[in-house]
């Protein structure tokens, strides 16, 4: 689930905000997005796979929200990580060519966007 949002760090571009499938993130006033609706992060990592600015970390519990040290994420060395580690990106050494594999995703983003709608109508009973 998401977990962190590095306002220092965000660069305001809102691609996180465009390419969440379920639309937990708005654009924030400031540049920076904002976590809209929690509930229905499906922790599908889309949103820090295409934040250039390595400003977003999504924790891998997509059950429960943590609260989180922003210091101790810094220090693990896991922001940015996952997009760095698929080779997103030139400035990650990759191609903008890998960012076509991921149309494969299609099937599993649907099937968590369905996982979260059962989830948030589950919390609303």
């Amino acid at each position: 689930m998401i977990a962190h949002i590095f306002e220092d760090r965000c660069d305001g571009c809102n691609n996180c905000v465009a390419i969440c499938p379920t639309h937990v993130l708005d654009a924030g006033k400031d540049g920076a997005p904002v976590v809209a609706r929690i509930d229905q992060c499906q922790t599908c990592y889309m949103c820090e796979l295409y934040c250039t600015s390595d400003a977003i970390y999504v924790d891998p519990d997509q059950h429960h929200l943590h609260v989180v040290d922003p210091q101790a994420i810094l220090e693990s060395g896991h922001l940015g990580r996952l997009r760095h580690d698929y080779g997103w990106g030139r400035e990650a050494g990759g191609d903008e060519g890998h960012l076509s594999d991921f149309w494969r995703l299609g099937p599993l983003l649907r099937e968590g966007a369905e996982i979260a709608a059962r989830r948030y109508a589950g919390r609303k009973a």
